[in-house]
């Protein structure tokens, strides 16, 4: 127990103290991940068999969404600017946010993210409003990437571990997720203020390369065959201190994932023998607060790595929306 305490500890923290770590994120949690099976007892050929087939589908997504994303790039931008001048601005703000988080569990988070800065070099609007309309799309993405399997890492992981089939955390979490979606493409009407300006943020590259897609899909890859490594090696450690925890809790424990990636929270957390209302409060906890902060969620770290927005200019947004976005949920779910 002493040694996956340690590793633990290691995972949350060294990614944000050590830059070889930060920058080597996938290779660090693969070594943290095997350390963790081995040293709890957990690991089995079967587990080695499921860490090696757990990522395909959604190394696959990311790589087929990267190239068609290349290769339509043009058009899509086109397209934006045509839709742009057929209906008005905040109508097209709102569908921007509310389609990219529906279609963000088919095409990846990240895929969404990159998606995402394609329209925001397109709009020629001020700062403020394009750092708002980042952070509210952001929002949208990282909640509805959960839906599937192959949104992004924590509902890969969430599937593996939970050993449920493609479609659960559509039934689980979906009543919840869609409705919070369409609120937060609502919120770009009356939150985003657009002005037409030159002066807003601009992506230093325009176009991902093939030896950039490629990478992203190999770190993906090694990202989720890590953290199935990692929460199955986490076993003892959850039955020992998580299992017993009410919902409510949890749910605000979870608010950490503003900070840490919220994909390493779920692996470290949920268990098969969490009833579904805990696994839902874990979800949601992280699913909601990893959209406050930028090392929150993927397609945070995306999105304000390629238009230069401050952790300042995101948290100043980001910090009161979903705050009071986690006290919406827990009234509504919790209480209620």
């Amino acid at each position: 127990m002493i040694g996956l305490l340690i590793i633990l500890f290691l995972v949350l923290f060294l990614p944000f103290f050590v830059k070889q770590v930060e920058h080597n994120l996938e290779v660090f949690l693969f070594i943290m991940g095997i350390a963790a099976a081995s040293i709890s007892g957990m690991m089995s050929l079967h587990l080695v068999e499921k860490a090696l087939v757990d990522p395909i589908n959604i190394t696959l997504a990311v790589l087929i969404a990267g190239l068609l994303c290349k290769w339509l790039q043009v058009p899509l931008e086109k397209s934006i600017l045509f839709l742009i001048k057929k209906m008005s601005l905040p109508i097209f703000l709102a569908l921007t946010v509310i389609i990219l988080g529906l279609v963000s569990s088919i095409i990846t988070a990240i895929i969404a993210a990159i998606v995402l800065v394609i329209i925001i070099n397109v709009l020629p609007l001020d700062r403020k409003a394009e750092v708002r309309l980042t952070v509210l799309a952001c929002f949208s993405i990282g909640l509805g990437a959960v839906l599937t399997p192959i949104g992004e890492p924590l509902s890969t992981i969430t599937i593996s571990k939970l050993d449920e089939d493609f479609f659960y955390l559509f039934r689980l979490i979906g009543p919840e997720v869609i409705p919070a979606v369409i609120i937060f493409g609502l919120l770009t009407i009356f939150l985003v203020k657009p002005v037409e300006s030159s002066s807003g943020l601009e992506s230093e590259q325009k176009t991902e390369s093939y030896k950039e897609i490629l990478i992203r899909s190999v770190k993906i890859y090694l990202f989720v065959m890590g953290l199935t490594f990692l929460g199955h090696g986490f076993e003892p450690l959850i039955n020992e201190y998580i299992i017993g925890l009410p919902p409510a809790l949890l749910y605000w424990i979870n608010m950490i994932s503003a900070i840490l990636d919220n994909a390493t929270l779920a692996a470290a957390e949920i268990s098969p023998a969490m009833d579904s209302e805990t696994i839902q409060a874990v979800l949601l906890g992280l699913i909601i607060s990893g959209g406050m902060l930028i090392p929150g969620n993927i397609p945070n770290i995306i999105a304000a790595g390629k238009l230069n927005i401050t952790s300042k200019e995101w948290a100043r947004f980001g910090l009161p929306v979903g705050l009071i976005t986690m006290a919406a949920y827990f009234i509504i779910l919790l209480v209620m």
